[in-house]
């Protein structure tokens, strides 16, 4: 008999592949969908698989193609990724057994194989041993090992080796990239301060440790936070604290004209209200109506009354716009390459390619969107990326083809940021175990330019 949480795990790998979707939004969908038949065990050990086998896939792929005579691409999809969450369990997974791990991958086969894969996966699995991913670090090649050790593609590395770092740099880069992240959330002052939010949650029982940020707590042990009462009160926000600080560098006062230029799903939107103490105006702009309606959700909750949102194109200039805002927040789109931890998918559904095409966007949004900000006006250019030819090299070229602007010194007091600071100018932090990887700096437009 199939296991149902291996079964449901197998699914939602597969139609990962098939679909290039999302493995956080296809757990959530999948979950609910068998909620009924599903426990808090099972939904552990679907989490679990799904997640692990997402962020080790290289490494684990190395592991059945040592003891695979046929390719990976000739095999199954169903198989493979049969062979996948088996190979994760045994290798990944202390507390499994070996063979309770080889029969229910057997089971599966049975189920979504034939009689020749059947063996095919029982002969593989039994032959799997932990110690084939601690070979791994033997190779004599270094990238090739960081890449089959922290399962990164290597195009990743090439581009951060190219970027000047050495290797044991980028070793601890691709190491944060598969440490699964707490959840860090922004108390909502608005509606309460820090200490009351931690009573709160303590009562709902859950623990909350001070972040990084002045307004923002850890939590231990959580899931199914969007059903806790004080997040259905708006009482706070999830939200990684380095992109939290992308708000604060901006700092905007109460009463000022704010455009956030890319704002869905609307974390940093609605921080920049808070800032504001819910006094002035914020245009919330994204390309897509249903993701603009993520940003309206987002602020009722929070009880944020100052943001209007609208679809528009941050890339296409419109002289409605031209010298309109105090401060513009261009947290513009790009590769993701600093949020690995929580969305490992990105490593699979990238390439080497994407760079330029994504940098090419991020530069016109800049150069578009600095027409809109008034003189002595500031905004932000952020990203979630870390690669250079995204962030410090986009901001170069416009500042050098646009002499009427300039970067401003940054002025962050959390000694923690302090180490990712480049010359006050740039803010140019990797992922590490406490926070994703960021990029943020602020530039001005001179007066009377």
């Amino acid at each position: 008999m199939v296991d149902r949480a291996r079964e449901v795990a197998l699914k939602i790998l597969y139609k990962i592949d098939k679909d290039e979707a999302y493995s956080n939004i296809l757990l959530n969908d999948m979950i609910n969908k068998n909620k009924e038949i599903l426990n808090k065990k099972d939904i552990s050990l679907i989490s679990e698989i799904v997640y692990g086998v997402t962020t080790w896939r290289l490494t684990i792929d190395e592991i059945i193609k040592k003891h695979s005579r046929i390719k990976i691409k000739k095999i199954s999809p169903w198989i493979l990724n049969i062979l996948r969450e088996s190979v994760y369990q045994i290798v990944f997974l202390d507390k499994i057994p070996k063979s309770a791990a080889v029969n229910e991958g057997v089971n599966l086969a049975k189920k979504y194989g034939n009689r020749g894969s059947i063996g095919f996966v029982n002969a593989i699995l039994r032959n799997v041993d932990k110690k084939d991913y601690k070979e791994f670090f033997d190779e004599k090649d270094q990238l090739d090992k960081i890449s089959k050790t922290m399962s990164m593609p290597k195009w990743i590395i090439e581009e951060l080796k190219n970027e000047g770092l050495d290797n044991n740099k980028i070793f601890e880069i691709c190491k944060s990239s598969n440490i699964r992240p707490k959840v860090s959330i922004r108390v909502n002052e608005l509606k309460t301060n820090k200490e009351k939010l931690k009573e709160i949650l303590n009562e709902e029982g859950i623990e909350a440790n001070d972040g990084i940020l002045d307004d923002f707590l850890v939590l231990e042990k959580l899931s199914g936070i969007e059903k806790l009462e004080s997040f259905k009160k708006g009482l706070f926000t999830v939200q990684d604290e380095v992109a939290g600080l992308t708000a604060l560098v901006l700092n905007p006062s109460s009463g000022e004209n704010v455009l956030d230029s890319c704002s869905s799903p609307g974390g940093k939107t609605t921080y920049l209200a808070e800032l504001m103490k819910n006094e002035g105006n914020i245009e919330a702009w994204d390309i897509h109506e249903h993701r603009t309606k993520l940003v309206e959700q987002n602020a009722k909750r929070l009880g944020i009354k100052i943001i209007r949102t609208k679809v528009e194109d941050a890339s296409i200039y419109k002289e409605e716009y031209k010298n309109k805002f105090d401060k513009i927040l261009l947290d513009v789109p790009c590769l993701g390459i600093g949020v690995l931890r929580r969305k490992p998918d990105i490593k699979w559904q990238k390439n080497s390619e994407d760079i330029d095409n994504i940098s090419k966007i991020q530069f016109n949004i800049l150069n578009t969107c600095s027409k809109y900000l008034k003189e002595e006006g500031e905004l932000v250019y952020s990203t979630c990326s870390i690669f250079k030819k995204e962030n410090r090299k986009i901001v170069e070229k416009f500042l050098n083809e646009n002499s009427n602007f300039e970067l401003k010194e940054l002025k962050i007091k959390e000694k923690f940021f302090l180490k990712y600071l480049v010359k006050n100018k740039f803010l140019e932090v990797y992922q590490n175990e406490k926070t994703d990887g960021f990029f943020i700096c602020k530039i001005g437009r001179k007066k009377g330019k």
